[in-house]
C-alpha cells in the first residue's frame, strides 16, 4: 500500500509537470471528461437520489413521532451533501469510469503500446495521467453538484408523500441548517476525489504485466483500491474541516 501510494505521487507530480509544460490539449480534456463524467453521470445519480430517499423514508416517521419533522429537510442536506453525495458518486465514478481507465492502461502496457510511446520520446505518464486527472475533477465536481440537488429533490418528494411535509417547510429547513462551508468542502472533495479515482486506476494499469488475464486481475485491484483510497481520502478530509467544530461545540 505504501509503495503504491508512493507511485500514484510520483505520477501525480509527473502529470502536473507535464501540464504545466503546456502538452495538455483541451480537446483531450474534454474527451476523457465525457467518458468519465458523462458515461457515470446515470449511475452516480441514480445511487446517490436512491440513498437520499431511503434515509427520508427511514428518518420521516421518527422525526414526525417526535415532533422534529421541520428538521428533516435540513438533516438530509446535511448528510447528503457533507458525505452521501461526495462518496457515493465518486465511488460509483471509480467503480465506472476508473475501471475503465484500467483496462485502457493495462491494455496499452501488455501490448506494449506504452514502450513504443517512450521509444518514440513521448512522455507515456504525462500523455495518459495529465489529461484524465484533470477531466476527473472536474466531471466529479459537477457530477456532485447535480447529485447534491437531485438528491435534496428526492428526499423532499419521499417526505411529502410518506408523511405529507409541505416542500417550503423541507426546503426551508435546508437553507436554514446547510452552511456554505459544506458546500465548498464538498466541492473541494470532488476535485480530490477525481483525481485520487484518475491516479490510482492509471497507475494500477501501467503496473500490469503479462498477458489478457492481468489485465482483468488489474482491473480488480484497481477496483478495490480505488475504494480504499477515496474512503481514507473522505475521512482525512473530514477529520481536517470538521475536528475543530466538534471541539468548539464541546467546548
Amino acid at each position: 500500500m505504501i509503495s503504491f501510494l508512493g507511485k500514484c505521487i510520483e505520477n501525480f507530480i509527473i502529470s502536473v509537470k507535464y501540464t504545466l509544460q503546456g502538452n495538455v490539449t483541451f480537446k483531450s480534456v474534454i474527451s476523457q471528461a465525457a467518458k468519465i463524467g458523462y458515461d457515470s453521470l446515470g449511475i452516480c445519480l441514480m445511487i446517490v437520489i436512491i440513498a437520499s430517499s431511503v434515509i427520508a423514508l427511514q428518518v420521516s416517521k421518527q422525526f414526525l413521532l417526535s415532533g422534529a419533522d421541520d428538521y428533516i429537510g435540513g438533516f438530509l442536506g446535511i448528510a447528503l451533501i457533507r458525505e452521501l453525495a461526495p462518496g457515493f458518486a465518486s465511488l460509483a465514478m471509480g467503480a465506472r469510469a476508473g475501471t475503465a481507465i484500467t483496462a485502457q492502461a493495462a491494455n496499452m502496457k501488455v501490448t506494449s503500446q506504452v514502450s513504443a510511446m517512450e521509444v518514440l520520446g513521448v512522455n507515456s505518464i504525462g500523455y495518459y495521467f495529465a489529461p484524465r486527472i484533470i477531466a476527473g475533477a472536474i466531471s466529479c465536481v459537477l457530477v456532485i453538484i447535480l447529485a447534491e440537488f437531485l438528491g435534496v429533490l428526492g428526499g423532499m418528494a419521499v417526505s411529502y408523500f410518506t408523511i405529507d411535509l409541505h416542500p417550503n417547510r423541507y426546503l426551508n429547513s435546508v437553507w436554514l441548517m446547510l452552511n456554505t462551508k459544506d458546500i465548498y468542502i464538498s466541492l473541494l472533495k470532488g476535485l480530490l476525489f477525481g483525481g485520487i479515482i484518475a491516479t490510482v486506476c492509471a497507475t494500477v494499469g501501467f503496473d500490469t504485466e503479462g498477458g489478457a488475464k492481468n489485465v482483468g486481475d488489474s482491473t480488480t485491484k484497481s477496483a478495490i483500491l480505488c475504494t480504499v483510497y477515496l474512503l481514507l481520502a473522505d475521512l482525512f478530509m473530514d477529520f481536517l474541516f470538521y475536528t475543530s467544530d466538534i471541539i468548539q461545540q464541546l467546548n
